[in-house]
């Protein structure tokens, strides 16, 4: 099973006869629009396609998307109710989930859990292997702007929603998470938290845009807490993440 990084919380999972596409927001191209690892081999690849998104702000859902379907009229369209509630999709674009609620098929299962900011995160099931998308679950605060109730209920909110995850599934085979420098001196805390708490074999940052020193300084912390760390250096990039 392959990871690729499409760019800032946009992933792909390749699996046998599955591709899952997850917060597209721009291909893997820095100079070309629509060129990249999405629209040069993963919309063309064999097999049946899934297309999720966790939520509506614009850096994890592109409508654009809807317009594959034109080129690919087998996709599965899997996305956060409040996708449909701010009318960013109509209600037979796609299927629609949200915390509590699952979508299961004969090749994959999804879980919704909950976000501290808008939509879900999900928790897919796929061939043996669980993998979890943040989408925008985090201890979201700015220890330098933020009074101290702020972050007092962002961090009550956060632990919140993992220790939920947590009751469902104390461990997970790869984790997708926001390592966003841009929070400030304490941006991976909610990272740090989130692998304390839930058993965590591979961890991934994301949200980071062009910051990858800002996402891969999570490394240190995450191998200290026994997860095999990815390091993400350029779009377009591919993992193994076979078990």
């Amino acid at each position: 099973m392959k990871l690729d990084y499409i760019y800032h919380s946009g992933f792909a999972i390749e699996a046998e006869e599955v591709t899952i596409l997850i917060d597209y927001y721009k291909d893997s191209s820095e100079t070309e629009h629509n060129r990249g690892i999405v629209h040069d081999y993963l919309l063309k690849r064999p097999g049946k396609l899934y297309v999720l998104a966790t939520h509506f702000h614009p850096d994890h859902f592109n409508r654009e998307i809807l317009s594959w379907k034109e080129q690919r009229p087998d996709i599965i369209y899997i996305f956060s109710k409040d996708i449909l509630k701010h009318k960013r999709a109509a209600k037979d674009e796609a299927i629609y989930i949200s915390k509590g609620e699952a979508y299961e098929d004969e090749c994959l299962r999804i879980d919704t859990f909950g976000s501290t900011d808008v939509g879900s995160s999900f928790l897919l099931h796929l061939q043996g292997m669980k993998i979890f998308h943040a989408g925008d679950l985090n201890n979201w605060h700015w220890s330098e702007e933020s009074t101290e109730e702020e972050i007092r209920k962002a961090n009550g909110d956060f632990l919140a929603e993992v220790k939920y995850l947590k009751q469902q599934t104390p461990g997970i085979d790869l984790v997708l998470f926001p390592v966003d420098r841009r929070m400030g001196k304490d941006y991976m805390k909610g990272a740090k938290q989130f692998i304390e708490q839930i058993k965590t074999t591979i961890f991934v940052p994301m949200h980071f845009s062009e910051d990858y020193e800002g996402g891969n300084a999570f490394q240190s912390i995450a191998e200290a807490h026994g997860c095999r760390f990815i390091r993400i250096t350029h779009r377009g990039e591919s993992f193994d993440i076979t078990k």
